[in-house]
């Protein structure tokens, strides 16, 4: 259902994630309007576009790495459906969030890229995305998303290790609606500049779309997902679970494989 959805992600949007992924230099020189705040969004899905961005990149059981050796690490996260309103300018002037789900942003550590979106899309099956959706009532403080708590782990020869830490949705630096205005912002407003991308640009070439996808940040790694890379034979859990009642859950299960073709790396 997100073929013809522009995807973005956010960066920086969990405390100390960027740190444990030896990314926080890529953003020095990018201007933020307090500490916490996410540093910006990034595309890694363009429907239409003509480049490796126009590779639909997300699949519910299949993780495929680059042919070549490359540093890849999960990077579980919560994606949220916006429906997109516009003003008479084509601005975007509201983003109601509709249902989410788990993801998994998995991204190359590459040295030298100059576009975060460079180190996100590669392959179809580059990104998960959960089995499910949940229909989100209120993007506000007491909504169902208030309960939920995310998790991930990877199993190597047979051990389950955790990957990244158990954390409520709450913990996201910008969430409801601090996270919904910032977003309108970003998109009208951002700039190329650095790592990041002019996305109003990106969606006048899509054509302006009703629909938005957002995956809003990575949780911050516990000590094994820190210290560990992707390999062919790995299998991939992203869960995300009400606190309050544990067996309402959405999941995510890759197996991970090596490419055997072309990539756009």
């Amino acid at each position: 259902m997100l073929r013809d959805v522009i995807c973005l992600g956010v960066a920086g949007n969990f405390a100390n994630h960027l740190e444990q992924a030896g990314e926080a230099g890529d953003f020095v020189d990018v201007e933020v309007d307090e500490a916490h705040a996410p540093k910006g969004i990034f595309p890694f899905y363009l429907p239409g576009n003509e480049g490796f961005l126009g590779v639909y990149p997300i699949s519910k059981d299949t993780l495929v790495l680059p042919e070549e050796e490359a540093n890849a690490q999960v990077e579980p996260e919560i994606g949220i459906l916006f429906g997109v309103e516009y003003d008479d300018r084509k601005r975007v002037k509201n983003l109601k969030a509709l249902k989410f789900t788990v993801f998994n942003d998995t991204t190359i550590r590459k040295e030298g890229a100059l576009k975060i979106s460079e180190k996100k899309s590669w392959h179809e099956n580059s990104k998960g995305k959960g089995d499910i959706w949940i229909d989100i009532d209120k993007f506000e403080k007491g909504g169902v998303m208030d309960r939920f708590r995310l998790r991930s782990f990877l199993v190597r020869d047979g051990v389950k290790h955790e990957y990244g830490v158990d954390a409520p949705l709450t913990g996201y630096s910008y969430f409801h609606e601090k996270l919904t205005d910032w977003l309108v912002d970003k998109i009208n407003n951002q700039k190329d500049a650095g790592p990041l991308e002019d996305i109003s640009k990106h969606f006048r070439e899509c054509g302006y779309p009703g629909h938005l996808f957002v995956s809003i940040g990575a949780t911050a790694y516990a000590p094994f997902g820190e210290q560990n890379y992707l390999k062919e034979g790995d299998e991939v859990i992203v869960e995300a679970y009400d606190a309050e009642n544990p067996e309402r859950r959405i999941l995510l299960r890759q197996r991970v494989k090596r490419d055997q073709g072309e990539t756009t790396l």
